[in-house]
């Protein structure tokens, strides 16, 4: 059985909906723990009784009055949680982050390692290039969740066990630019268009650039494999609603996810792209 410490706060979601995914998969053992009081388990003391961290907070935005993750809204956190999550890639310890936990602390660049994504609440600079603001569909915006079919990059790969002929989802998704596939392992595309017009703006853009925005074609790979240190990762763009929680193939994919992780096989590629 795979233990793994759940990160939660700083975003609406479906909890009984969310935690039924836990109790019902036995190959799981699952704890629960908001900000800030995750970052006390996530020292490296009290770490290692767990195989794995999902993370499924989102934390350190300055600006939108998020006070749950010890930043006092600066987007800068704390030295001891810097010093812990450093800690956390050192030691080889396997992460999974889902939907808007990939979203949180945009001026620490140790958390865009981690997860790897190019999504960007507002328009700025990633590795000396000018990328627009991220558009969404569904979540909490004012477009119901898209419906879309997930299938896998390559059908071998242990996360997605079980998922050779993809799963259609309904849930909320993200368009980013393509530049990331280069640094990361695509794992599961989508067949939704990712062109501007079928997304939402990004809610942090500026007002008078909301109805002007325009996002280039954007990438498909909606679920990735990453490394950062030792340690091996799984992001997700998906893994937002009630719809997703209770999705056979969602919970295939993130039970997967979990399991791989946290397994020697995983640090082994880990290590071999370091």
């Amino acid at each position: 059985m795979t233990s793994v410490l759940i990160v939660s706060k700083g975003h609406a979601y479906d909890h009984n909906g969310f935690l039924e995914m836990f109790e019902a998969d036995e190959a799981l053992d699952a704890t629960l723990v908001e900000q800030p009081a995750a970052q006390v388990l996530l020292r490296p003391e009290n770490v290692g009784a767990y195989d794995a961290i999902l993370f499924y907070d989102m934390s350190g935005i300055p600006g939108i009055g998020l006070l749950h993750d010890g930043a006092n809204n600066t987007g800068i956190p704390t030295d001891d949680y810097r010093a812990s999550i450093e800690a956390l890639v050192a030691s080889g310890k396997g992460m999974v982050l889902l939907n808007h936990g990939t979203v949180g602390w945009p001026l620490w660049p140790l958390w865009r390692q981690i997860h790897g994504s190019s999504f960007m609440l507002k328009q700025g600079e990633l590795d000396g290039e000018v990328l627009p603001g991220s558009g969404y569909r569904g979540g909490h915006g004012p477009h119901p969740n898209p419906t879309f079919t997930l299938t896998p990059v390559d059908v071998s790969h242990p996360v997605v066990a079980g998922l050779e002929g993809g799963f259609t989802v309904t849930d909320e998704i993200y368009i980013k630019s393509p530049r990331f596939e280069a640094d990361v392992l695509p794992l599961m595309r989508s067949d939704y268009d990712y062109v501007s017009e079928n997304f939402t703006p990004p809610p942090l853009a500026p007002p008078e650039e909301q109805g002007s925005w325009q996002h280039p074609p954007g990438s498909n790979v909606v679920v990735w494999a990453n490394s950062v240190g030792a340690s091996p990762v799984v992001a997700s763009d998906i893994g937002d609603s009630p719809e997703a929680f209770g999705n056979p193939g969602f919970r295939r994919l993130l039970s997967n996810a979990l399991q791989w992780v946290a397994s020697q096989e995983a640090r082994d590629w880990a290590a071999s792209r370091s």
